[in-house]
This record gives structure tokens, sequence and C-alpha cells, in this order.
């Protein structure tokens, strides 16, 4: 690719990035500057440590406010990146375009970015988001795990209730609902309770979530499951705007009000369960006030294990992301990032719109993160060995897999590429893809109900963990 033009434009899905009022924006490095000569021994190359040299490059001069220089590394950048191309070049045509988002934000002056801060989406039908998260076992890992450990800890209740915290439409229960109808002695009764609350960000579907219960409730109907759907809450989901303030914490803060036996309406003689999954990365871990103040990750945590679960799950990507350096951040992101982009690499066409449409997703993800600060970067993850020392922090015991989930995660896994495997580390399950941790899965229950909810066998203890 060549730049003849000091006025050039990056099209990149359906959104027009320009560098324009000025004679030398986005121009060749010049050859008296230090990092010329590195910078155009890159020019061309898709090897995945130069593209994330120049990556670094680039974060670099914008966090020193060196427009110059982060201009000339982004002129490199844009010889390498192809929306259209293999998985490098895909890879940073996204994280081009949330350095330029950044940049413009630093010098607006002299940079243009045209289009909308976030990376439009159609909305999917339920069938589309089937096949989406069908397309990598990106989700679907989580559920299954999650999904066998539930199933074991409810055995002998003749209901169960389920406080669900995810951000895929509760797909994760129609396969939930299919085990239950098969339980021998007969299905229990099944109640599931969602916040009518979620981040707006991907997947996102065509359908209310009262709608979305409805159609669980008729697929429990024909499964012969008893079935209660019910959404805490009165406001709708976060919009675009309402992210890009601290009005996102406000409305989480509401939602942490409504987590107490009575809001929720907890019956005794129900079995609890918490299913977070890619949640609470959009919880805050900032602390107001005094040293003391709990984080809202914090406080979720204290305030669901007041509720007395008989287990909760978590689920996320196994990535720390939490970082305030923009450099420690895009180091992290670029090197877990290239997971998705790569497994789509080994079945799907370069013009597939499925795959497109995927990596679009994975897209506003990388512009939130490098191209944000404070409130409005919402992706804030944490790694699974992180996350499991803030379990224990906050009165957790982890939970030991069984031997069968880890049968049913390895059958989902045959399903898909032989890339994909799973790898036992520190009471969690993770997703691996080619050896690279992808996603973790972890189990706990609260210390203090050990005993009585989940036999001392299948409990985590500290002191033997080793």
């Amino acid at each position: 690719m060549q730049v003849t033009s000091t006025h050039m434009k990056a099209e990149l899905k359906g959104t027009s990035i320009s560098f324009q009022n000025h004679p030398t924006l986005f121009n060749p490095p010049h050859d008296n500057h230090p990092l010329s000569g590195a910078l155009k021994g890159c020019l061309g190359s898709l090897d995945g440590a130069c593209i994330e040299k120049l990556l670094l490059h680039c974060a670099s001069a914008l966090e020193c406010n060196d427009i110059t220089l982060a201009q000339q590394v982004m002129w490199v950048l844009n010889n390498v990146a192809s929306p259209v191309g293999d998985t490098n070049q895909r890879l940073t045509s996204w994280f081009l375009r949330a350095l330029i988002s950044r940049a413009s934000r630093i010098c607006p002056a002299a940079m243009s970015f045209k289009g909308s801060n976030t990376i439009q989406r159609r909305l999917m039908s339920v069938t589309e988001l089937a096949g989406y998260v069908d397309l990598i076992p990106w989700h679907r890992f989580g559920f299954c795990a999650s999904n066998n450990e539930i199933y074991k800890a409810i055995m002998g209740y003749q209901k169960v209730h389920i406080l669900d915290f995810s951000i895929t439409h509760c797909m994760q229960w129609p396969t939930f609902i299919d085990a239950l109808a098969k339980t021998p002695e007969g299905p229990p009764s099944l109640r599931i309770t969602v916040p009518s609350s979620r981040p707006q960000v991907p997947p996102l579907v065509n359908i209310s979530i009262h709608e979305v219960g409805l159609r669980l409730g008729n697929f429990a109907k024909f499964k012969d499951v008893p079935f209660e759907f019910n959404v805490i809450g009165n406001s709708g989901s976060l919009t675009p705007s309402e992210l890009t303030n601290e009005s996102s914490s406000f409305h989480f803060e509401s939602m942490l009000s409504l987590l107490n036996p009575t809001m929720l309406n907890l019956r005794d003689d129900e079995a609890l369960v918490i299913n977070c999954q890619n949640w609470l990365r959009y919880l805050s871990d900032d602390r107001k006030g005094s040293r003391n103040s709990l984080s809202l990750r914090d406080a979720f945590l204290n305030l669901i294990k007041g509720l007395n679960p008989r287990i909760v799950l978590l689920v996320d990507e196994d990535c720390d992301l939490s970082a305030s350096s923009l450099t420690s951040r895009i180091t992290a992101c670029f090197n877990h990032l290239w997971i998705p982009f790569d497994a789509l690499e080994t079945f799907l066409p370069k013009d597939s719109c499925q795959r497109t449409e995927f990596e679009s997703d994975i897209g506003q993800k990388i512009e939130n993160i490098i191209s944000f600060e404070g409130h409005q970067r919402i992706e804030r993850l944490e790694c699974g060995m992180k996350m499991s020392q803030r379990m224990r922090n906050a009165g957790y015991l982890s939970v030991q897999f069984c031997d069968e989930t880890v049968r049913e995660v390895k059958g989902l896994l045959d399903e898909h590429a032989s890339g994909w495997g799973m790898k036992r580390e520190e009471g969690m399950l993770v997703l691996t893809w080619k050896g690279n941790s992808c996603v973790f899965v972890t189990a706990w229950v609260p210390s203090c109900e050990m005993r009585d909810h989940i036999g001392m066998d299948q409990v985590c203890l500290e002191h033997n963990a080793s």
C-alpha cells in the first residue's frame, strides 16, 4: 500500500478515518529522525513481534504528546494494516484505528477522526446470536463448565434459582434446561433472575430481555420444566452516551441496591446459584473516599456472598487489562486478542461477513481499551489468577471441577478446530488456543457455608492447594 497524498483515508468497517489540515500529517518518516531507520525496517513486515513494537512506539509517543512521532509510526502501521488481510493485518487495522482515535483526542486540531466514537453494530436476531456463540468456543466453554457444576451443586433440590449476570442474553440456559428435563426423578422448578441493565457491549440483539425470558419460558414448557423468569430494576440497557461518563457507575450502583433477599424474593427452599459470565470487568474497581472503602467490584462480591448461594460461577477472558499504563495495556491486549483473529483465520474466508462482524466486536473492545481513559474505559479485565485472589480475599473458597465436567468440556472442544484445548490451573479450567490461555472458569462457595453447601472433598482448601 502506497501513501501518495497528504490527505489519506483508512476505511475500516464503514468508518472513515481522515488525516488532514497539515501538509506533514501521516507522511513517511523523515530520514533524519532517529527512529526512521527502525520504522522503515518494519515496513511491510507481517511479523507479530515487529507489529507489537510499532504499536508500543506509537503508544509511547502518544503518552509523551509527541504527535509527530506517533504519525510516523502510524504511517508504517498503515502499510501493514488491512481489514481484509491475514490475521496480523486485520488485527493491526483495529489497533491502528484505536490509536488514531486516541490521537484525535490528544491533538484534535492536528488529527481529524471522522465517525462515531463507538463502532456501530447491527442488532442480531436470536438465531444469529446462536450462530455467533457457536462460531468459536469463546462463550460455550464457560457455558459448558458452569452448567455442569451448577447441575452438581443443585442435586437433591426441587427448586432452583439462578441469578444471572452475563452479556450473552441468556444463551447459556437452553442447554441447562434440556439437562434438567432429563433428570431421572423429574426436573426441579427453575427460576432465573436477570438485571434490566447491561453494558452496551456486543453481542447486541434486536429483542428486549423480557422477550428473551418469554422465549426461554416457551422452551422450558416444551421440555416440561417448571419455569419462572424475573427482571430486576426498571432501567433499560446502557446507551453508548451513558458509557462515556460516570452514569454507568450510577447504573451499577443502583443495581447493587437490588441485591438483597427482599428485592430478589429469595425463598428458603430454593438452591440459589450466582452466575457471572464476562460481567465483573464492567464493575469499577476504583475506590471512592477512604482507602478502606470498597470498589463496586468488591461490594458486588460481598453482597452476593451475603445471599448464601449454593455456588458462584465466574467466567471471563484470562487477560489483565486493568493497568493504567497504555503501553502495558497494548502489550496485554495484542498478545491476547490475536487469538480469536487467528482462530477465525483457520476456517472462515477473508471475505466472510460473519468473520468481519465477529472481528468488529473485538475491534470495539480494542478501541475502548486503547482510546479511552477514566470512566470511559469500561473494559477492565482481570486475569484468572488475580480474580481468584480477589475471591479468596472476599471470603470465598474454590470448588474443584469434577471429572464429569472436564469430560463434557473436552467433548465440546472436540467439535471445534484442533488448536483448541483446556488446562487445569490453580483451581481453574482454562480454555487455550495453541497453548495460549483464552478464557477461565472458576467455581466458588462462601467460606462460612462451605461444609453445608458442598462436601469437603470437593473444595480447594488453601493449605491443600499445592
